[in-house]
């Protein structure tokens, strides 16, 4: 497999890193979960971490082709359409998407303005679908359990996995949001574990625990195999729900989940203005 080029941009508030993934050969870039800045309190947003990684792309003078999230985020807003805007690309997810559309748009009462079909992105990625970043092949496969539209996108020999797992010692992702199941998402990780041991992994996210000084985003297929703590070889698909059921019953909400999945799940665009020329996030009561 090829090796592509990755840079990682972290967000601390969110705890989110951001990738732009590239082909060294011809300068064709992907854009992998970019950030949009929310201040919870008082409702403002801002682009310092997605103009961070915009800068990057044109220092190195890339060519972007895809701005791709590997799933409906529910602990950070996409930067997606700002990111397109300034640097192009085409906008992607999984094509499962409709289904968490189809939940979401139910519980935010989005209304017949709101499309559950997807159409707010450029691209919906088929589970086995190839395409190319310049020179290198990319593959999109549909791994589902943290919710119903994850997607692992395997890039050359690197393989950005949203956030289906984690750094060994922190584990694997929560499966208790509507559409979760943590029976699938361990036969999802099996698929990724079937990668070659020497597969690079970028995470969406490290939480810096077991005493380590500082936030980590990369590892292998062959050191998630080897000492994840919910599920290297050895632990079988039935001790895994167990643990993962008990786990994600102590687990309180992300903090961002309500204004995330709305923004989310329009691609990144914020709500249509109301009459008054105001955008407006709702907050559903008494519904989780």
């Amino acid at each position: 497999m090829k090796r592509a080029g990755v840079q990682a941009f972290f967000d601390e508030v969110s705890h989110t890193f951001s990738y732009v993934a590239w082909d060294t050969a011809t300068g064709r870039a992907a854009v992998f979960d970019s950030v949009l800045d929310y201040d919870a309190a008082s409702g403002r947003t801002a682009h310092t971490s997605a103009d961070a990684l915009v800068a990057f792309v044109r220092a190195q003078k890339l060519g972007v082709d895809w701005v791709i999230d590997t799933h409906v985020h529910a602990d950070h807003l996409s930067a997606a359409p700002y990111v397109q805007a300034q640097v192009g690309g085409r906008l992607g997810i999984g094509e499962h998407v409709r289904d968490v559309q189809d939940t979401f748009g139910r519980l935010f009462n989005a209304g017949p303005g709101f499309r559950c079909d997807g159409s707010q992105f450029d691209h919906l990625f088929k589970n086995g679908e190839r395409y190319m970043i310049g020179d290198i092949e990319a593959v999109a496969m549909h791994t589902p359990g943290h919710t119903p539209a994850c997607v692992t996108h395997l890039v050359g020999d690197a393989a950005f996995v949203g956030d289906t797992l984690f750094m060994p010692d922190y584990g694997t992702a929560r499966c208790d949001f509507p559409g979760g199941d943590a029976r699938t998402l361990y036969r999802s990780i099996q698929h990724i574990f079937a990668l070659p041991g020497n597969t690079r992994i970028f995470l969406c996210h490290d939480y810096k625990v077991g005493g380590r000084d500082a936030f980590a985003h990369e590892t292998t297929v062959a050191a998630e195999r080897n000492g994840n703590i919910h599920v290297r070889d050895g632990i079988g698909e039935d001790d895994f729900v167990r643990m993962r059921d008990a786990r994600d019953a102590t687990l309180a909400m992300p903090a961002l989940i309500l204004p995330a999945v709305q923004v989310n799940m329009r691609a990144g665009q914020l709500p249509p203005a109301e009459d008054n020329g105001v955008r407006y996030l709702k907050i559903p009561l008494d519904s989780f």
